[in-house]
Parts: C-alpha cells; sequence; structure tokens
C-alpha cells in the first residue's frame, strides 16, 4: 500500500496526526476510517496489517492517533471516551472533505465502541466492524482498579497501561460511568460485523456477545480463535483485515470491470 501522513485539526483545535492508506495500483473504490486501541496508536503493527489488507481489496483507509497519543497534539490526561468519540467524527469530515466520505468504520478494542458511539455522527457509513471491542466503554475501569481510589480522592492519578504511564482524571472515569451503549447498539442502523477471539484475556468473549445480541439485522460474528486481545501474531490481523474486507463489500458500490 502506499501510506501518506497527514494532520487535521479536531473541534477543540488541536492537530491530530494521521495516515492515509491507499492502494498501490489506482484509486480507491471505497474509504475506511480505524480507531486504534486504547493507548495505542495509528502506527500499531495491527492496525497496519488490517490496513494493508483492505487496500488489497481497493478500499483505502484513515487511522490516526487519538488526542493526547503518538504524534498528535494534546494531552491525554484531558482526554475522554466521549473526547475520542469527537476525534472519530472529526477525522470522517476531514476524509469528505480531502478524499471521501467514510463507507466503514472499524474499532479495535475500546475504539470499536467508539466507532459504535460515533456512527450516529457519520452518515456516509454503511458499515460497522469491532474487533475485540467492549460491550460499555467503562470496561475500562477494570485496567484502572488500582487507581481509582486516588482518582476519586484527588481527582487525577498516574497509571501504568500496557507498560506505559499514563495520567488519568476523574473526569475520564466520570464519562465512562454516564456512557450506555445499549441502546446506541440497538439503534446504529448500519450492517455490523464483530469479531472477537474467545480466548481474549482483556475484554472477554461475553461482550461480544453483548455486542452481537443488542445489534439488529443485517449483523455478523466472525471468531477470531486462538488470537489475543492485541491480534500480536501477523497472521492474526492480516486475517482479520482480509475478512473483513470481503464482508464490507456487500456494503460498497460494486466493484468496477
Amino acid at each position: 500500500m502506499k501510506s501518506t501522513t497527514r494532520t487535521f485539526e479536531n473541534a477543540a483545535g488541536i492537530t491530530l496526526a494521521a495516515r492515509i492508506d491507499m492502494p498501490l495500483d489506482g484509486a480507491p473504490e471505497a474509504f475506511a476510517l480505524f480507531a486504534h486501541c486504547f493507548t495505542c496508536g495509528k502506527d500499531f503493527k495491527a492496525a497496519a496489517n488490517i490496513s494493508r489488507a483492505l487496500t488489497r481489496d481497493r478500499i483505502a483507509v484513515l487511522r490516526f492517533d487519538f488526542t493526547g497519543l503518538g504524534e498528535s497534539g494534546g494531552n491525554f490526561a484531558d482526554t475522554t471516551f466521549s473526547s475520542n468519540v469527537g476525534d472519530l467524527v472529526d477525522a470522517a469530515a476531514f476524509l469528505a472533505q480531502t478524499y471521501e466520505a467514510p463507507r466503514i468504520l472499524i474499532g479495535h478494542s475500546l475504539g470499536g465502541a467508539a466507532v459504535l458511539q460515533a456512527a450516529a455522527d457519520i452518515p456516509s457509513a454503511r458499515a460497522v466492524v469491532t474487533i475485540g471491542a467492549p460491550a460499555d466503554p467503562g470496561h475500562v475501569k477494570q485496567h484502572l482498579a488500582g487507581a481509582t481510589e486516588e482518582l476519586l480522592r484527588q481527582g487525577e492519578a498516574d497509571v501504568e497501561l500496557a507498560g506505559r504511564r499514563f495520567r488519568i482524571k476523574k473526569a475520564f472515569l466520570d464519562d465512562l460511568d454516564a456512557t450506555h451503549m445499549v441502546q446506541t447498539i440497538g439503534g446504529l442502523g448500519r450492517a455490523l460485523l464483530v469479531m472477537h477471539a474467545p480466548l481474549d484475556t482483556i475484554v472477554g468473549i461475553e461482550n461480544a456477545t453483548r455486542i452481537f445480541s443488542s445489534a439488529k439485522h443485517p449483523k455478523s460474528f466472525v471468531s477470531l480463535d486462538r488470537a489475543d486481545h492485541l491480534l500480536s501474531a501477523a497472521a492474526d490481523s492480516q486475517y482479520a483485515g482480509a475478512l473483513i474486507a470481503v464482508w464490507s463489500r456487500k456494503y460498497l458500490p460494486s466493484k468496477k470491470v
């Protein structure tokens, strides 16, 4: 694939770093928007592999760093789940203004919950894909358990996530508590593909069950078999990307011949 680095501003005026992945041969037939996992980034290996698989099927992909992560501006401590959703909506607007509005929304882990929430404000999207997503963004609180008391007492705290330290504020917890996904998923109004690994130890398979059962048809479920939560093995993210490309074709314009 051909990758180009770009930047765009979110609604708060913060510059976000992005990457546009294009097919090697010819113009793309559709665009997808990818939301990375919690505290990951646009250059996470699984995201790159999924993008590469989609570009082979002439689907271009925009992946970007959420506010305060990777090469994007802003302070991670000032972000919330809702601000991530806002970043996605702004990314979709950037795509629409600069290239073409996204037809597919793809989210990994908490990014999956974010694309479910953002879809209502991205009318161009015809298909939504979640990978190892929690049924409720409040699931993240399980990974902050050691800092919850300090967060409630002092209003902010340092937490260690995936071997890195991040500053989290109480507003982050409050926003998670205020977000309820069941109604959102039930009113999605788009084709939905739920992908999850039965052995996922970070976000249990029961989350996929809740998402799938809350959604209306058309909906599909694909097991990622022995993959881990982060799709660490290249074969697993490549497999996921290839499946997304094939599944999404039903909801995209017909291929040119």
